[in-house]
């Protein structure tokens, strides 16, 4: 396996790792509040806003992390991913009151932090000249770690309680950390992976970064608040009684599954077709499931909540690839920092959002109707985007009309 290939599957496994932990306790919830009464009460939201810290820490301590790859090195930062990420995600398993978890949960969300600005920006220059294939398959492999963490917390705390569905995930998360402390700093140019980047007309580069920070705003809230619900979407619609949770962690595994598909199928056309070709139809589709969710019962929910799955989880994939076409690489750590630490300021909102509209009304109806309303930024953005062939074709980026317009003005005075 080459060295590019080794560094692929390891960035894979943390993206894994790093939705994976930050659901364990959508689903572990359920348990908590019916196993351990006395500490927890019975309430859902309480006990789903421990992770409020988690999220807040999730994303402040991404903003930092391109200068500190940039001082230390992307393998050190790695390194401290999955050991810091793992440690944490057991010790919140070992505690023993709410505040107590809260605060585990928040040191694993800073190690966690690591992950998405450092680990996109070395699958990005692993990849070579398929970083779209590269980010799908990325994308399933994160989705998997979404789908896979109701179904298997359901079924841990189901059956050894719900301190395992912390503990476990956490020592295999530090496992990995050890093998990957024995693989060296990956220099992208000396493994052959690295390709030339053409220079983009600045006025294009400027008008793509800003649509890009403007998805993150919003895209961070639907993209969390949404993968947090579906445990409890499920229980409310499909599966309403304590018995069926493992039952409930199934039907969100289904829904969640649907997003891994259409990732690695829009990560394929992405290397085919421009962004917006690709982004267009996902953010088309997600308004109108977001508001048929608010409403829906039985069976049905299941197809619908697949199909905004898959909305959801394809824009994450097309939003990652942007950065990649748009920016330089020596940016790109720095510019995935900034971008990840707007999403996932946005994301920490998830958590009290959902238990807050589901305290006041009952249901998730309302939450449904809230995302659905912030989703529309993301089609207005989606409108906007640049629909460029030079995405497919670097080197006509030479011949774009913009240059032409650059050099004019720049002439203009001399004269």
């Amino acid at each position: 396996m080459t060295p590019a290939m080794r560094q692929v599957v390891f960035i894979n496994a943390a993206h894994t790792f790093t939705h994976y932990c930050l659901l364990i306790l959508a689903t572990a919830v359920l348990a908590m509040v019916t196993q351990d009464k006395a500490i927890f009460g019975g309430d859902f939201g309480p006990v789903l806003a421990l992770g409020t810290g988690m999220f807040v820490t999730y994303g402040l301590c991404a903003l930092p992390m391109g200068w500190l790859a940039a001082r230390f090195g992307r393998r050190a930062m790695m390194t401290s991913f999955f050991l810091g990420t793992g440690f944490f995600m057991s010790v919140a398993g070992l505690m023993d009151s709410p505040a107590s978890i809260g605060i585990a949960l928040g040191l694993m969300g800073c190690f966690a932090a690591v992950y998405h600005p450092i680990g996109t920006a070395v699958l990005v220059e692993a990849a070579g000249d398929k970083v779209g294939r590269a980010m799908g398959i990325n994308g399933v492999f994160g989705n998997f770690g979404v789908a896979t963490a109701p179904i298997v917390t359901a079924f841990v705390a189901a059956t050894l309680g719900w301190r395992w569905a912390f503990i476990l995930p956490g020592i295999v998360c530090f496992v990995v950390g050890l093998f990957y402390m024995r693989e060296p700093e990956f220099d992208a140019v000396k493994a052959g992976g690295s390709r030339p980047f053409t220079e983009i007309p600045r006025a294009v580069v400027r008008r793509a970064v800003l649509i890009l920070m403007s998805i993150a705003a919003v895209s961070g809230l639907v993209f969390n608040a949404y993968t947090l619900l579906i445990p409890k979407l499920m229980q409310e619609r499909l599966a309403n009684s304590p018995d069926l949770l493992p039952v409930v962690g199934l039907l969100a595994f289904i829904a969640t599954i649907c997003g891994g598909v259409t990732q690695f199928t829009v990560g394929r056309m992405i290397d085919r077709r421009t962004l917006k070709a690709v982004f267009m139809p996902l953010a088309l589709a997600l308004v109108p499931g977001l508001l048929a969710l608010s409403f829906l019962e039985g069976w049905l929910v299941l197809p619908v909540a697949g199909l905004v799955a898959a909305c959801v989880f394809g824009q994450v994939t097309v939003n990652e690839t942007m950065t990649a076409r748009y920016v330089a690489p020596e940016l790109r750590a720095k510019l995935y920092s900034i971008r990840f630490t707007i999403g996932f300021l946005g994301a920490a909102v998830a958590s009290p959002l959902v238990g807050y509209l589901h305290e006041a009304t009952g249901s998730l109806a309302v939450a449904m109707l809230v995302l659905a309303g912030v989703a529309v930024v993301t089609l207005v953005c989606a409108f906007a985007f640049p629909d460029r062939q030079e995405e497919l074709k670097p080197e006509m980026w030479a011949k774009a009309p913009e240059f032409e317009r650059e050099r004019g003005s720049i002439a203009q005075p001399a004269e």
